[in-house]
């Protein structure tokens, strides 16, 4: 018998929720065929199975919020006496090809620590004295505002653990920032948030806590465009030109070393609404594509964000945001900036302004831009610079 737990699904996040379970109690099972469904903050993943033989018990239902790391099924194998499986099984010797039980699927493991860096979805090998914990763990810590650093882990090899976490945060810790403070909702029947609502509402609140926001407010003239003009793809091109102007608004910053990683690659976000809540897909390599390509992208991101079919790996790992709100309604926003992303650009709904020209007026069509910046590592110089070369490859006809 073996207890198969929730993994950390590769989104450094501490639950996931059951949508759909594929078996049942009693059922026969085979290695990699699908268990389950679960949505997290970003996406609706299947689990597989992690070995072949007969459900005896599923431990949540459907609806279910489970922790990482809490049991989800027992299947007995014919090998004897339950094993916790995936979170719960402590790491196999180096190289020896065991799964680690962080992501759904196989993953070698080692003896080494990984740490997540200030960089989106990138990882580096730990060195002595640094601080032992999971992605998972991590989350909880800067949800629960706990400092790791001040902790010591009672986890193997001093390895912090998310009871550690929550002991602390109800020991009142040291913490990044102040608590959040205890609201008490009127009679009524709360909803608890969910998927990518929550994501939104833990973005939010770890960007208040982190980030100093700076925007600035300007328009792009468009009169000169020439008919057919995909206003989408034209925002992306011009953000990449704004990337190659100013490359200190391209990447990330990591506030606690006081660093920062910028990158040549263009990485960008759309924010797409959805009943939902806000979902995030990346389109990658902005700087190489062409409009015709960028448009295939959006269109197959935008259908697989509404159904829910687009993979967690394509929303992670950006190093810009754009916001198109101006499709549905507003002009100027202050567009939130989400650690460890440095800017983020607003576009707001077309306008056709009365323009002074040489002679008389004209009334030109005009794109309200809105650009948010952490001014802990960029200043109002290079924000000025980048969206100006925005605008200036906003004005141009083609």
């Amino acid at each position: 018998m073996k207890t198969f737990n929730l993994p950390d699904l590769g989104e450094g996040l501490q639950e996931a929720e059951i949508v759909t379970w594929h078996v049942d109690e009693g059922d026969e099972i085979k290695t990699d065929q699908p268990m389950l469904s679960v949505e997290t903050a970003k996406a609706v993943v299947e689990v597989p199975s992690p070995y072949s033989g007969r459900v005896a018990r599923l431990h949540a239902a459907e609806g279910d919020l489970v922790e990482v790391g809490k049991p989800l099924i027992d299947i007995d194998t014919g090998e004897g006496a339950p094993k916790a499986a995936a979170a719960s099984e402590p790491p196999a010797a180096k190289g020896s090809g065991a799964d680690s039980g962080t992501v759904v699927g196989s993953m070698p493991v080692s003896d080494d620590e990984l740490v997540e860096t200030a960089t989106a979805g990138s990882r580096r090998r730990r060195g002595a004295g640094k601080v032992k914990a999971a992605p998972a763990v991590r989350a909880l810590a800067k949800k629960l505002g706990v400092d790791l650093g001040m902790m010591e882990g009672s986890g193997k090899g001093g390895r912090v653990t998310a009871e550690d976490v929550r002991s602390a945060g109800e020991a009142g810790a040291p913490a990044h920032g102040r608590p959040a403070p205890q609201v008490k909702l009127p009679p009524g029947e709360p909803e608890n948030l969910r998927g990518p609502r929550r994501a939104m509402a833990q973005s939010m609140a770890l960007s208040r806590n982190e980030v100093c926001p700076c925007t600035i407010f300007d328009d792009a003239d468009i009169h000169a465009w020439g008919p057919g003009q995909d206003i989408t793809a034209r925002l992306l091109r011009a953000i990449v030109a704004g990337c190659r102007a100013e490359p200190a608004l391209n990447g990330f910053y990591d506030g606690a070393s006081m660093s920062r990683q910028l990158e040549s690659r263009v990485d960008i976000a759309i924010a797409v609404d959805t009943p939902d809540g806000l979902i995030v897909p990346v389109v990658r390599g902005v700087e190489s594509k062409s409009a015709e390509d960028l448009r295939k992208n959006l269109d197959s991101l935008k259908e697989r964000t509404r159904t829910r079919t687009v993979a967690p790996e394509e929303m992670k790992d950006f190093t810009f945001t754009l916001s198109n709100f101006g499709m549905m309604a507003g002009r100027y926003a202050t567009p939130v900036v989400v650690p460890p992303t440095i800017a983020i650009l607003g576009s707001g709904g077309l306008r056709h302004d009365v323009i002074p020209v040489l002679g008389g007026i004209e009334t030109h069509p005009r794109i309200p831009l809105s650009l948010t910046f952490d001014h802990r590592c960029v200043t109002g110089g290079e924000a000025c610079r980048f969206l100006a070369a925005v605008i200036s490859d906003l004005r141009q006809p083609s």
